[in-house]
């Protein structure tokens, strides 16, 4: 690792004295946490895509906001869903789309993070959009790069995934129009999910009456008292009387050593049935990032049952993500 990259063992708040994402107008140049974000500025995306999910029905599926524009979509890390929408996102308001194949980038031949960015910005590109596994990467960048030049944040390590998070936001605000009377049950793999994290900092920015943890103790971080949410161990109990039911995977391949029994002893106790999401109330939501593992954190029977919102929330994900590379490149530091 070489000595500029060594910052990402830092926290991220640490590289700013002030939000790195807002310009002195207070306005959004770089989407990187939901954590920090005005509520606001929060409610000016979900009101921004709202504006784009009617494109999806158009003959011709385009807007000229981002025509001239280069967004540069560099994942580090494994992703279809994600890559997908945001390719999809910039094609639809009219930007240059270069997908960075990192297997055969110059970063596989040792090239530092700093480095690749530089030659890419001699490229004019004008949004990165970065999905990397180191937790930080994303402010490194956007300490880096020209006024001009904006970040978005696909994913950096457990840190944080803000568009999934504000799709999320606009899927529960599509579905239940207010945030002030809700009961949100957050439940799974919250440990290791970055997805958690940036969904309740949204949730409580956004006045959410009740944000809830649910998940093994050996998933379950414990410091999240500061963060405004109740924790519980019991799926049962979570979820009871929820409004709306966010399941996470579990994410393996960030685990170290042991931290469950098996996946079918994982079903067993947090695994959502269609018995167990009686509890919650008869109108609510169920959604789920993706991928979903159907058969370890969810029940195929809810996955594609009338209280299911997954499917939507993809199609709502293409929306929020056009809202945010509009925002962003509208605005310069």
């Amino acid at each position: 690792m070489r000595k500029a990259d060594s910052i990402f063992r830092w926290r991220p708040e640490v590289l700013y004295k002030r939000n790195p994402q807002l310009n002195r107008n207070g306005e959004l140049i770089h989407l990187l946490s939901t954590e920090g974000l005005p509520r606001d500025i929060l409610t000016h995306i979900l009101d921004t895509a709202s504006n784009f999910v009617s494109v999806s029905d158009r003959e011709v599926k385009k807007v000229p906001l981002l025509r001239g524009k280069s967004v540069f979509n560099l994942f580090f890390e494994n992703s279809t869903r994600t890559r997908t929408t945001f390719e999809i996102a910039a094609k639809r308001l009219s930007a240059d789309v270069i997908n960075l194949d990192i297997a055969r980038s110059s970063a596989s031949k040792g090239e530092s993070l700093l480095d690749t960015i530089a030659n890419l910005s001699a490229m004019a590109a004008d949004i990165f959009v970065v999905r990397h596994g180191e937790s930080g990467a994303p402010y490194l960048i956007a300490e880096h790069v020209a006024p001009h030049v904006h970040v978005v944040n696909a994913g950096d390590g457990r840190h944080a995934h803000p568009t999934q998070g504000l799709l999320d936001m606009y899927t529960i605000r599509h579905y239940k129009k207010d945030f002030s009377n809700l009961t949100v049950a957050i439940v799974g793999d919250v440990l290791h999910s970055r997805v958690a994290r940036s969904d309740i900092h949204a949730l409580t920015t956004l006045g959410c009456a009740e944000v809830r943890v649910v998940g093994p103790k050996t998933l379950v971080p414990s410091d999240l008292s500061h963060m405004g949410v109740r924790v519980f161990h019991t799926l049962e109990e979570g979820i009871r009387g929820c409004d709306v039911v966010i399941m996470l995977r579990l994410q393996n391949e960030r685990m170290s050593g042991a931290l469950l029994p098996s996946s079918q002893e994982y079903f067993k106790g947090f695994g959502l049935t269609p018995d167990k999401l009686q509890l919650a109330k008869p109108d609510a939501i169920v959604m789920h990032p993706g991928p979903i593992n159907r058969g370890v954190e969810i029940d195929s029977a809810v996955v594609d049952g009338k209280q299911s919102v997954i499917l939507p929330q993809v199609t709502f994900g293409i929306a929020v993500r056009m809202a945010v590379m509009s925002i962003v490149a509208g605005n310069e530091a």
